[in-house]
């Protein structure tokens, strides 16, 4: 059975997530977070259709009165789920490859699921017969979308992004029909790539995991910015107008610093993952802003905003929570607010990304392993406290277990990429020798 990771259940699409396991999910989800309405939604890969079906047909089986729709970004469906208080799925598998696939679910309010929630979730569906064939409703987005459009314009004045040229990257995902319209709608000169969904094409050397065409597109079209959105439409990540690719660490500081000015930055404090570069750290204490750290996943990040009412977070991978805003990470909404800082500023994202912070060097290594290691930290203790030890005080080193996948992720950073990538091979070789 498929355990829920960092962000919702994935895997191979039919093999993995079959429909018949959806269904079963589906069911037990009902049971747990209870019926009414929910909403189903999903992204363009091809499997998506077939599994939202079965999803939703599991969900009726649980006594949930289900409306499924066709493509939609997962901010979307959280904004349906936070407007009208009632749970909510997404069949997504995210940044990865058309042949994977997974459910994403929030809870009533467009929340993401505790450990708690999921870990009865799970033993409902460990419990669960195989699902009747249940009734749903389907419905086109269109009303929806137009209601999640009209939410984001409304928080910029009129015009606010006028005479801005912008390029945006929609990964043929759940935002190729999409993104553009708010950014035309504050006015706005918008070029769009990317944004022909065939079933397959999602992510493929495209989005916010492969922004080379996209950095080409900024050059060529002499555009001011770019944004590039991955196939769910949950994370967002920048291009200069050089080129040169804004990372999440730098998008989060200068929202951070932006809601600081703005005096809307609860506590001055911002939230991070453990991933976040040490470069960040430095500048947010530079800056007077604390920083608080979770482990890897935006649900993580939620958490800890909502605990302690905390206004921004994310993740160096572009997720981009806007608490005060938003109930989960919406590339649109980071990528809309970028957009107006730099008209309100009349700046360029090249200025204000290299003011903003000095990134260390960084290397991650990933070490396929037979089984996954929740523990691989602990377990290496000594040879991680060896490796910080030859780092001097200038660096980092991060062991961890993929959330989704039997990977070991070794991560370093250091004051030179040379002595970054040295130590971290060194520390994949320990890793593959013992637990390959």
């Amino acid at each position: 059975m498929l355990r829920f990771g960092t962000d919702g259940v994935r895997g191979v699409a039919y093999t993995e997530v079959t429909t018949e396991y959806v269904a079963a999910l589906g069911r037990a989800a009902a049971q747990v977070l209870g019926g009414g309405n929910w909403l189903v939604g999903r992204d363009p890969r091809e499997s998506s259709f077939d599994l939202a079906g079965s999803l939703a047909s599991g969900l009726v089986d649980g006594g949930a009165d289900v409306t499924l729709t066709d493509v939609l970004p997962t901010p979307a469906v959280a904004y349906w789920a936070a407007r009208h208080d009632r749970p909510a799925a997404m069949v997504t598998a995210s940044h990865n490859p058309y042949h994977d696939n997974g459910v994403k679910i929030f809870g009533p309010g467009g929340v993401k699921l505790s450990d708690e929630v999921e870990r009865s979730i799970e033993a409902a569906l460990a419990a669960s017969v195989k699902p009747d064939e249940g009734w749903y409703s389907y419905e086109h987005a269109t009303e929806l979308v137009d209601d999640y459009i009209d939410h984001l314009t409304a928080m910029f004045e009129p015009g606010a992004l006028g005479g801005l040229r912008v390029v945006l990257d929609c990964a043929n995902g759940s935002m190729s029909e999409i993104a553009e319209r708010p950014f035309l709608a504050l006015g706005a000169m918008v070029s769009v790539i990317h944004a022909a969904p065939d079933g397959r094409n999602i992510n493929d050397a495209c989005g916010a995991t492969s922004p080379g065409s996209l950095c080409a597109a900024v050059i060529e079209q002499e555009a001011h910015l770019g944004l590039a959105f991955d196939g769910d439409g949950d994370r967002v990540i920048a291009v200069d107008e050089h080129g040169d690719v804004v990372d999440g660490d730098r998008l989060i500081a200068l929202a951070a610093l932006q809601l600081r000015d703005e005096g809307r930055l609860y506590n001055d404090t911002v939230v991070v993952t453990v991933m976040s570069n040490l470069g960040f750290r430095r500048a947010m204490q530079a800056a007077g802003i604390k920083v608080i750290e979770t482990a890897v996943g935006d649900r993580y990040v939620l958490e800890a905003l909502d605990a302690g009412g905390f206004s921004v977070g994310g993740e160096q991978s572009g997720h981009i929570i806007y608490r005060d805003l938003a109930t989960t990470g919406d590339g649109l909404l980071a990528g809309l607010r970028l957009a107006a800082s730099l008209v309100q500023r009349a700046t360029s994202l090249a200025e204000l990304a290299e003011a903003v912070m000095n990134t260390f060097p960084q290397v991650l290594v990933n070490v396929r392993v037979a089984v996954r290691h929740p523990g691989i930290a602990s377990e290496l203790a000594d040879e991680i406290a060896l490796a910080e030890l030859a780092l001097g005080g200038e660096g980092r080193v991060l062991v961890r277990a993929s959330g989704t996948e039997p990977l070991i992720r070794v991560m370093v950073e250091a004051a030179t990429e040379e002595l970054a990538r040295r130590t971290a091979a060194s520390l994949a070789t320990v890793v593959l020798d013992r637990f390959g």
